[in-house]
């Protein structure tokens, strides 16, 4: 499992020393939102309880201090972060590294808190963050369609229902001479 930075809370003296990577895009956000100085609560790429935690409660001590603070949580196909500034607010930052400019930063919309996995959120229990939404699919787009209706002019053949009476047949018609 490894974290790339200091999971403790560790003031960085310049924003570059803060981050293993300091050309890192979210990165970057999370310092220019946060400003020179922020505590770096970590930058996790793992998912074990005990690292998240410390992260959590490192970023839930400087928020309630009102101190600048940011962490980042790598999660499959995207990465979720926060930061809150001197004056008090917060803001999440989410990326999706396989999408071009998919970098989104956005006010939090709810109080902070430790969510039962131990990761630091400012979203409600039940909705996740994607873009400026709760929807998780708000920000993401669908490829454009290859022709009409793939299932138009495709019916499919009926079938009795075998909870309903047969309608009666009627009878062949009478010849009458």
């Amino acid at each position: 499992m490894i974290v790339t930075a200091s999971l403790g809370c560790s003031k960085s003296s310049t924003p570059a020393a803060s981050s293993a990577n300091s050309n890192d895009p979210v990165e970057k956000k999370l310092q220019e939102i946060a400003g020179s100085g922020a505590t770096n609560c970590g930058h996790l790429k793992s998912q074990a309880f005990d690292q998240m935690e410390t992260a959590g409660k490192c970023g839930m001590q400087a928020a309630q201090q009102k101190r600048p603070f940011y962490v980042a949580y790598e999660m499959p196909g995207m990465i979720v972060a926060l930061a809150g500034t001197a004056d008090g607010k917060l803001f999440s930052v989410q990326a999706q590294p396989s999408a071009p400019g998919g970098l989104a930063s956005v006010p939090c919309p709810a109080e902070l808190r430790i969510a039962p996995s131990g990761r630091l959120t400012c979203y409600a229990p039940g909705t996740f963050p994607m873009g400026a939404g709760s929807d998780s699919h708000s920000g993401m787009t669908m490829p454009p369609s290859m022709g009409g209706n793939p299932h138009q002019g495709s019916a499919m053949p009926a079938h009795p229902n075998p909870h309903q009476s047969p309608a009666p047949t009627p009878p062949p018609p009478a010849n009458h001479l």
